[in-house]
């Protein structure tokens, strides 16, 4: 196989499968699916090959069917948030030169005439164009393993977005572990959660996809009602979810677990940021018989480089690891020195090698030195190996278990600290729903800010009990929710904006 579009049209070809695409307004079969996407391939066709094409949609079928038709196009699709202000777009448009714009015709009127410029399409009159079997087959034919299928863009140190390009080998590769590691099968129906702008997404699209299985895409609102959210994972039969720890943790939130079953649900992943353990238990105690997994990795390795499923019990403050090596993948952990580490509790970056890494960044020579280099360990023929800067420690299982990012390790009276290690520790007090630590950098502050029915008071204590006192957060804020990024994950930057502003406040 060299090509995912094979998976749809597998399951396209036989008629009596009843696994389908869906999303709250329309259900479309495998062949309903390839049918579309041939259409918007055949339309798509006349910009060439092997050419960016930015998708300017809300997370959709027809969605899905860009996907799949600039893929039978022969060129590569890159998903723009549909939410993104137009001028965080221009900066992604600055480096990716998109051959083409795919929107609807709901476009509000400044990204139509922004986008105008790069060859703007509209999704209803492409769905509209006669497919061409064999344009379609000669395209198909000059095609290969390595050419790109997607490129992901994800927040840059210097502020300008970086595009991670990856290709048909490793989305196969890593789908058919997928299928393989978690048994996904025909009568399998996935949960997806997460934005197709985000690698996750990459999970639930071509996880199902290689087996057959059905996807539906939850609508996002019901992430703000729990109790409608788990009525509709009941509804739809939804047999396993791969979603961030925070849209997990509102069932713990609003005790939502002890109010409803879940019989269909039958295995729960996560990523994209650390789990608080004391929630996955909560869920263990209550649904004993699902299976739960900790996934692991960045964009730049199509989605997870490592992986754990929990087969013992954690205490409430005990980190979960990260686990070992999917398969196919090559990791290891180097100190600063750049020597091999493999005894417990002794830290160092985590490096991957294998398959599933991404060609690069897109129109980024200089980034893509920096990040993807030759395999330190191995000085006798080219390798490239993806250097993540991720920290991490083996424990006396063998397991990997994350410590922190390398750029969230930070300086605190002189001290080298884990903002995250503060973290997890205040994470699992009982009456903590959610937590986050940044650094006053001009006073040398630890700030903590923290949601949940528990007083400052107790934090100190239990931070006095587990750490030393240059750990010990110098301020502590309660508020109402730790604010998320579309991604649900943790928005450090508002975060520090919002501190900024309330010492300001106090300070004059």
């Amino acid at each position: 196989m060299y090509n995912v579009l094979e998976y749809l049209e597998k399951y396209s070809a036989n008629q009596e499968g009843n696994s389908i695409f869906e999303d709250k307004d329309s259900t479309l079969s495998y062949k309903s699916m390839t049918i579309l996407a041939k259409k918007i391939g055949t339309a798509l066709s006349r910009w060439g090959g092997r050419k960016p094409i930015a998708i300017f949609l809300d997370k959709s079928v027809d969605e899905l069917a860009c996907f799949f038709g600039v893929i039978y196009s022969g060129n590569f699709y890159v998903p723009i948030d549909y939410e993104m202000p137009l001028e965080r777009i221009k900066l992604i448009f600055q480096v990716l030169k998109p051959a083409v714009v795919v929107s609807d015709k709901k476009i509000q009127n400044n990204y139509k005439e922004y986008f105008a410029r790069y060859n703007l399409q509209f999704i209803e009159e492409l769905k509209d164009v006669d497919v061409d079997e064999r344009l379609l087959k000669d395209i198909r034919n000059q095609s290969i393993d390595t050419d790109p299928i997607y490129v992901l863009f994800t927040s840059g140190s210097t502020g300008v977005p970086k595009g991670s390009i990856v290709c048909h080998r490793s989305v196969i590769s890593y789908a058919e572990w997928i299928k393989e590691t978690f048994l996904v099968e025909e009568k399998s129906v996935l949960g997806s959660q997460t934005p197709f702008y985000f690698s996750m997404s990459v999970f639930d699209i071509y996880g199902s996809l290689a087996a057959g299985a059905s996807l539906c895409l939850i609508p996002k609102t019901l992430f703000m009602f729990p109790i409608q959210l788990a009525e509709y994972l009941n509804k739809k039969r939804i047999t396993m979810i791969y979603w961030v720890p925070t849209a997990l943790g509102m069932f713990n939130r609003f005790h939502v677990l002890e109010k409803i079953d879940l019989p269909y649900l039958k295995k729960i992943l996560f990523a994209g940021e650390v789990m608080p353990t004391k929630n996955i238990n909560d869920w263990r105690r209550r649904f004993p018989d699902i299976l739960y997994a900790n996934l692991f990795g960045p964009t730049e390795i199509t989605d997870i480089g490592v992986y754990y499923i929990i087969n013992r019990d954690f205490d409430d403050d005990e980190p979960l690891p990260i686990g070992n090596a999917c398969k196919n993948v090559g990791a290891f952990v180097l100190d600063e020195g750049g020597s091999l580490i493999k005894e417990p509790d002794c830290e160092g970056e985590l490096f991957i090698r294998g398959t599933y890494l991404a060609l690069g960044y897109y129109n980024d020579v200089e980034k893509t030195a920096e990040a993807f280099v030759q395999n330190p360990l191995n000085d006798v023929y080219p390798e490239i190996v993806y250097k993540t800067g991720d920290i991490v420690k083996y424990n006396i299982y063998g397991e990997l278990v994350y410590v922190g990012r390398k750029d969230f390790q930070i300086k605190h009276m002189g001290n080298r600290i884990e903002l995250g290690e503060i973290e997890n520790l205040v994470n699992s007090m009982k009456d903590i729903d959610n937590c986050a630590c940044i650094l006053d950098k001009e006073k040398d502050w630890l700030i903590l800010f923290y949601s949940g029915e528990t007083t400052q008071a107790a934090i100190v204590k239990r931070c006095r009990e587990k750490l030393p006192n240059y750990m010990i957060p110098n301020r502590i804020v309660q508020i109402e929710s730790i604010p998320l990024n579309r991604n649900g994950k943790i928005d450090r930057r508002n975060l520090s904006e919002l501190w900024r502003k309330m010492y300001l406040k106090d300070r004059y």
